[in-house]
This record gives structure tokens, sequence and C-alpha cells, in this order.
């Protein structure tokens, strides 16, 4: 059986370069690799990079679908299925959505693929594919990696490796927590080592893909423990609340640990309460959490929304500045996302305020288009202000400026100009990015 493996885009414009910062490995092609029994012909196209060859001979396309690909994984998937081929969809948002992915696959794998790949592959083999999978929450230990599918490609130079899944917080906007069903199940420690341990001859820099790798903080002594003997480098997501805490910041430094992603969301309380995230306000807001990482060395990347009830023309210029106080390594000032069946969509969806009936859908939606109908300022004001912020906090005089503040940390210091570089020149070109192709 021979079977192709895409990582769809979130779409194309003509004659440009695909987003240069959205090009890391696709962990979950990997992994689906790496359960796929030997003796099976795999090829893998990204989307991202490359032209997908339709006409070349295969039996079953399989694909990972996120919310902002979802349009363009449909269309990949329908022109595969116009020529007889076998398509199964898989990843949040198909799980989210099975229904509507079913629309546009023979087979659609809800949930986690871990319990159900092997079986998938048998009844594609016998010809008998079921609509839907339902992939159950199971033990990590199933996890099996083959990156040697992305031979000869491009990809940032970062090595993505999952530790842990889920998150326990119940922020209304987060598909995670709806998805993952706010659990969190660590891999077991002696996997991710071996994994690492295989890979730190050829990358230099990795990155914990977890969603919160702080979701155990007291659980995760074992793995802390064994990072130094490594000596590595890596970043990872984590929440405010965690940095609080000195002694965790402290073992992860000793780890390696470089960076970290923080979601503060909004420095407003009242939004912070609405989105369920009152957490963010605890032990003494931000400032004390922000001192402990750069006491320890670890620079911020800090993720900033906007177009929650209590926000306002002035909340992004409080936004900059407080990051540029805060001399973050990066930033990001993004409009708040209805993500389907998250809390916050079906609340936006039941009070009448969504744009569109299905924005990841509709071929007018554009990137940094806000889908919904804010309280109080209208969509065109947010995208526009979030740009706004964006430019700003990128400024040439800026990052001189932040740069300042990243300098106790020499492997970052050296990658900041670049980084911030590559950033500041995507800032307009993600504007109005198109999801799917115009031409399909």
């Amino acid at each position: 059986m021979r079977l192709t493996f895409i990582q769809p885009a979130i779409g194309h414009r003509p004659g440009k370069r695909y987003i240069r910062t959205w090009q890391m490995e696709p962990l979950s092609i990997a992994a689906l690799a790496g359960l796929t029994p030997p003796g099976l012909e795999q090829r893998f196209y990204d989307d991202r990079m490359e032209a997908i060859p339709y006409d070349e001979p295969s039996d079953l396309v399989a694909m990972p679908v996120e919310t902002y690909t979802a349009r363009r994984a449909y269309q990949i998937g329908d022109a595969w299925r116009q020529r007889g081929v076998k398509v199964v969809l898989g990843g949040f948002h198909a799980s989210l959505l099975p229904d509507e992915a079913g629309e546009h696959a023979d087979a659609v794998v809800v949930g986690e693929a871990e319990n159900v790949w092997s079986q998938v592959l048998e009844d594609a083999r016998a010809g008998k594919l079921q609509p839907q999978y339902r992939g159950e929450r199971g033990d990590l230990a199933n996890i099996r990696i083959d990156r040697g599918i992305f031979r000869g490609k491009r990809y940032l130079p970062l090595g993505l490796v999952e530790t842990g899944r889920g998150c326990r917080f119940p922020c209304e906007f987060c598909a995670v927590q709806t998805f993952f069903g706010r659990t969190y199940r660590m891999r077991p420690v002696d996997d991710v080592i071996r994994e690492l341990r295989a890979l730190r001859q050829e990358k230099k820099f990795f990155f914990f893909v977890d969603d919160n790798f702080a979701g155990e903080i007291h659980e995760r002594g074992e793995l802390l423990s064994e990072l130094p003997k490594l000596n590595i480098r890596w970043v990872t997501q984590i929440t405010i609340q965690a940095a609080h805490d000195e002694a965790f910041v402290a073992r992860m430094a000793a780890g390696g640990c470089k960076g970290v992603l923080i979601g503060f969301e909004s420095l407003n309380a009242a939004n912070l309460e609405i989105m369920n995230k009152r957490f963010n306000t605890m032990q003494g807001g931000f400032s004390g959490a922000l001192a402990n990482l750069r006491r320890y060395g670890i620079s911020v990347y800090g993720t900033f929304v906007f177009g929650y009830e209590h926000d306002t023309e002035d909340s992004f210029d409080e936004a900059v500045n407080f990051s540029l106080e805060q001399k973050m390594f990066l930033a990001a000032f993004n409009h708040l996302v209805p993500f389907p069946s998250t809390a916050l969509y079906q609340r936006l969806q039941q009070a009448g305020r969504m744009r569109y009936d299905a924005w990841w859908l509709d071929a007018r939606y554009r990137f940094n288009e806000v889908p919904f109908v804010p309280e109080q300022m209208t969509p065109e004001s947010i995208s526009r202000n979030c740009l706004s912020a964006r430019r700003r906090f990128y400024e040439w005089s800026n990052i001189f400026r932040r740069s300042m503040g990243n300098t106790f940390n020499f492997f970052m210091w050296r990658n900041f100009f670049f980084l911030n570089a590559l950033h500041k020149r995507e800032v307009d070109i993600r504007n109005a990015y198109p999801l799917g192709d115009a031409e399909a």
C-alpha cells in the first residue's frame, strides 16, 4: 500500500513565498510515520514549501487539520478524492468538527491517533475504511516518532519534542482544553531523554511543544533532574503562574531552558476574569514572575489578545508599552479567535455576534480579520490596532532597546536580532493572508 502524508498550509498567495516562521517540522506527521508498520511505501509532502504531486500514485492520503488550515486541507482532500484516492483526516479541527471534515474525507480520526492508526491502515488495505475512528486518550508511552520522513526539507533549525499533553486551566478561548478535556499527561521521562539524546547530534536547539510545560509542576522533578546531563538548550510554553515558583524556574534554567512563551492575554483584570484566566493576576501579578525569569536568564515571548469586552483603543498601547518596559525577547499582539466548539465560540454564537457561520471556510476571510462583533470596538479597528502594535514593537529602535534587556543569555542574544528581523519582515506579509487557495 502506498501512503502519502501531507501537511497543509494555511493558504497561498500566488507568486509569494510562504511565511518562514510557520515552517517548523510538523510533529504530528512524524508521529504517524512512527506508528506506521514497515512494508508500507511512505511519502510526505509539505504544502508550505513544495507542490503536491496529485497525479502521483497513492492508495491513502493522511492529513492533520487545524482550524486555520481547514479550508486548504479540504481543498487538498477533494483534489485527491476526485482522482479516486482515499483520504483520512485527523487533528484538532477534524476532531472538534468531524461531520464537517467528513464531507472532504473517506475517514476521520477523532481524538488521538496512537490507539487507532494501525486499525485505519488495516481497514484501508482491506478497502473497508470506516467513516470515523475514535482514538481515546491513552498512555503517552505509545508515542513513536520517525523524523526520517523530513529528510531533505528546509525547516527552521529547531527540534520539536513533546514531553506532555493538555492543560488543566479552563480558558474559554482555548481549543486545547476543549480537545483534551482539561487533562494533562506526561510522557515517560526515559522516552523523552532517549529522544533528546538521539536528536542532539543534529539539533542544537529544542522546542518542547507542550501547551503548558508546567501542567504538573510537582511531577516535573524527574525530567528536570535529567536534562542538565544532556547539556542542551530549549524553549517551551508555561503559564505566568508557574513563573512565580522560583524553585521551578531555577530548575528549568539549570536544565537548559533559555526562553518561555507566556500567554499574558490582557492587562485588564476584568478581561482575565471573563476568559477564566484569573490565575494570571495571582501572587502579585506579572512583575514578580518576570523578575524571576530574568534572574535565571530565561527570555520571554509574550502573547496578548484583543477583542474582549473591556478592551479599548488604549489597550494596545498599554500592552506594547508593557512589553517594551519588560524588554521581551518577542511578542505577539493578536485579535481574539473564536475557535469552533470552544466556550468562547458558543458564547459569541448564542449572542448572535459571529460575522461568519464558519469563518475558517469562508473565502472572504483573511488572516488578522476579526470574525466576530466586539462590544467596545469595531472589528476593523481591532485588526488595524493589532497591526500597528506589531509594527511598533518591531521598530528597529525598539528592537535595539529590547536587546539590552536580553544580554544575560549570550546564546539568545546572539539570535535576538535575526529572530526579531524575521518577525519584523513578516508583520505585513501575514496581514490579510488568505485561507486556502483561490485557484483550487
